[in-house]
Order: structure tokens, then C-alpha cells, then sequence
């Protein structure tokens, strides 16, 4: 259901399935190793590799299918051989999209069923983004590196850009 290839290392790539299989390739593909250990068997939302690090990663998952509404999402320092949540505060909601900020590594966007939050430290704490932002489930983010603005994509009440260049 996403793959993420890395900026960093040609041949990286991590794949997500729908039944919370977690893979990683670094040959381009040839071979692939499972490293969800201690990840919850939900549909695996988005996997993104880190724009900064070459060993971080990022995982969200939704447990929409088995009408669990938690908060699954989780970042990796070591190519997914383990993985720590970074949920910390958000809302009890399902996480369908993260996505990492090209320009500072410390900050983070999720997006949620019900909104977009917004982390300056990591995932340590989150902060909403919803001030004018109807009350929508957001499906992917997209930070543009040039203009720096988030666009979000809801499902069903448009696409929303974010000026981001203050945070």
C-alpha cells in the first residue's frame, strides 16, 4: 500500500502492505527483509524514509478495517530494526499519511481522519493545524521545498496549502 524509496542511498526502499507487513530493500528490490517486529498488524497507512538520515524511517498505520480508531505511528533510527512511537500526544484518531519537513529534520506532519498536526521536536509532542481547516479525514501532505507550504489532501472537501515558511 507505500513505498518509500530513499534521497540518501540508492537502493533503499521500504514497502508497507495492508496487513502490517513492514519490508526493507538496500539492493534495489533483489532482496527484502521484514522488520515490523513490535509493530501492530494494521494496514500500514504510509512509510517514509528519512530526507535527513539514512538510517530513519517513519511508519503509520490505521485500524480502520478492524474498527480501531488508535493512534499507531512510529519512527526508526536504525532501518526498522526497531521502532519507538511517536504518537505522544496527539488524539485518540487513525494517522493515514506522515511526512517529514525537507528543510529541518526535527519537524514532522501527520495527517489524520479528522485533521493535521504538526511536530517541531521529532515527534515528541504535536501541535494542531486545523485553526481553519474543516474537520476532514487528510489522506497525504505534500511539502513543497521551494515555496515552503503544506498542501493537504482531503478526502472529499478539497486540497488546502499551508504557508509553512514560519515554523
Amino acid at each position: 500500500t507505500t513505498l518509500s524509496e530513499s534521497l540518501l542511498q540508492q537502493g533503499l526502499i521500504y514497502a508497507g502492505t495492508d496487513d502490517g507487513k513492514l519490508h526493507i530493500t538496500q539492493d534495489d528490490g533483489k532482496s527484502w527483509a521484514l522488520i515490523n517486529e513490535n509493530l501492530p498488524l494494521k494496514w500500514c497507512s504510509r512509510v517514509v524514509a528519512s530526507q535527513h538520515q539514512i538510517n530513519r524511517a517513519y511508519v503509520s498505520y490505521t485500524g480502520f478495517r478492524e474498527d480501531d480508531f488508535s493512534t499507531y505511528v512510529f519512527m526508526s533510527e536504525d532501518q526498522g530494526k526497531t521502532w519507538k512511537s511517536i504518537k505522544s500526544n496527539l488524539p485518540n484518531e487513525m494517522v493515514n499519511v506522515i511526512r517529514e519537513d525537507p528543510r529541518n529534520p526535527n519537524i514532522l506532519y501527520v495527517g489524520t481522519d479528522l485533521g493535521v498536526y504538526v511536530s517541531t521536536d521529532q515527534g515528541a509532542s504535536w501541535s494542531s493545524l486545523c485553526n481553519n481547516l474543516p474537520t476532514t479525514t487528510v489522506y497525504d501532505l505534500v511539502v513543497h521545498p521551494r515555496d515552503k507550504k503544506l498542501v493537504i489532501a482531503s478526502h472529499g472537501r478539497s486540497t488546502y496549502v499551508l504557508d509553512i515558511a514560519n515554523l
